[in-house]
């Protein structure tokens, strides 16, 4: 298998972009990928995109052509593929771009993101979000996901002491560091009482312990580690790779406080990069709820089970922390176009590890990790990436 490196990177605003369809923003965060890597069209072998629904929120279809089609590249024939893992559909459309390339299949190859989530109403778009639940077995019983992360919180509280006020904290943060950041959503500064006065959602998670409902496209280019150069001077290695499955629902898991998938995945992509997590500088996890922030540093072994609220409130996390985490503002406040998502974590470690981030800029990133989720927790995937 041939090393696989990142060469180029392209990303969208995040937010309610009532100008701009889904074919305008997957374009936009093309292009800039595209002149980013210094490439051109008949350089492209192959496309993965990440889609979660298109059907349910532009009521589209065959993705998959539709981006080859207005990238420009349906002329060139170009097979572009939609691939679908709920929230994970990002990262997973990643990792079968990685794939391409290290199975020496293909050599230049685009890995993409994208989501239209706000031409439907809240409550249309809250019901193609909870189809990444079990249908059966949660949602027709009322189940939503905010109702899932809930019962995962209340247990991590009882179990661990975590306190509301620790899982505000993630909030609090990641809406610092959305501020330093051009592309996110809420570029704004919240305290804990705000998060703690916002309305209830599902007790204890309040309003702004929620991922909001955005639109964005994000890309990132693959190529051959042994050639990266000819098209970067920064190219950015991905050195772990791997994806993990649970079940759907979560009254078969085995600990409501542990994403077992998130456990798993990780594990294996430390072990392809040769590394322990301690070594990590610089992580983008998937925190679509406040609590699930705290699950994963610990499903991923930043910190020990049980102290996820401690490393928040202690400031673990934070740009100048152990690990910094969520430096783009996170799903919190950054944004989560679910499609995207995943390949937008890319883009921000990308951006740390070539010394590009600006105000948010973590000193000395030698390692970064990215984490994504499929609904809560049946789909896991997790990259680390290095320069």
């Amino acid at each position: 298998m041939r090393s696989v490196s990142i060469i180029g990177v392209g990303c969208t605003k995040f937010g309610e972009r009532w100008d701009s369809s889904l074919r305008d923003m997957i374009a936009e965060a093309g292009v800039l990928a595209i002149e980013d890597a210094e490439i051109t069209g008949e350089q492209i072998d192959a496309l993965y995109v990440g889609n979660m629904s298109g059907g349910r929120f532009i009521e589209q279809e065959h993705i998959g052509a539709l981006i080859a089609d207005c990238a420009g590249l349906s002329r060139l024939h170009v097979p572009s593929t939609r691939v679908e893992a709920a929230c994970a559909s990002g990262g997973l459309a990643l990792r079968q771009a990685v794939m391409a390339v290290a199975s020496g299949y293909c050599d230049i190859v685009i890995a993409a993101g994208v989501e239209k989530m706000t031409d439907v109403s809240s409550g249309t778009a809250a019901d193609a979000l909870a189809a990444a639940a079990d249908r059966e077995w949660e949602c027709f019983f009322g189940a939503t996901f905010p109702a899932l992360y809930a019962m995962m919180a209340k247990m991590h509280m009882r179990r661990y002491g975590t306190t509301h006020d620790q899982m505000a904290q993630v909030a609090v943060k990641n809406h610092h560091h959305a501020c330093m950041n051009p592309i996110a959503q809420y570029q704004m500064e919240i305290g804990i009482d705000d998060v703690n006065r916002s309305s209830m959602v599902a007790d204890p998670l309040h309003v702004l312990d929620c991922s909001p409902i955005s639109d964005g496209a994000s890309v990132v280019v693959l190529a051959p580690t042994e050639t990266a150069r000819r098209f970067s001077d920064t190219p950015i290695k991905i050195v772990g790779c791997a994806q993990a499955s649970d079940t759907l629902a979560l009254h078969d898991r085995r600990d409501l406080t542990t994403l077992d998938a998130t456990v798993h995945a990780g594990r294996s992509a430390f072990r392809q990069a040769g590394i322990e997590p301690r070594q990590v500088d610089v992580a983008e996890v998937h925190d679509c709820f406040t609590i699930a922030e705290i699950l994963a540093i610990e499903d991923l072994g930043f910190v020990e089970k049980g102290h996820g609220g401690r490393a928040a409130e202690e400031g673990l996390t934070a740009l100048d922390g152990e690990v910094a985490v969520n430096t783009s503002g996170g799903l919190k406040a950054c944004g989560h176009p679910v499609g995207a998502t995943g390949i937008k974590q890319a883009y921000e470690i990308a951006l740390q590890l070539r010394g590009e981030a600006g105000r948010r800029q973590v000193d000395e990133v030698e390692i970064g990790l990215a984490h994504n989720v499929g609904g809560s927790g049946g789909t896991a995937l997790v990259h680390i990436f290095t320069r």
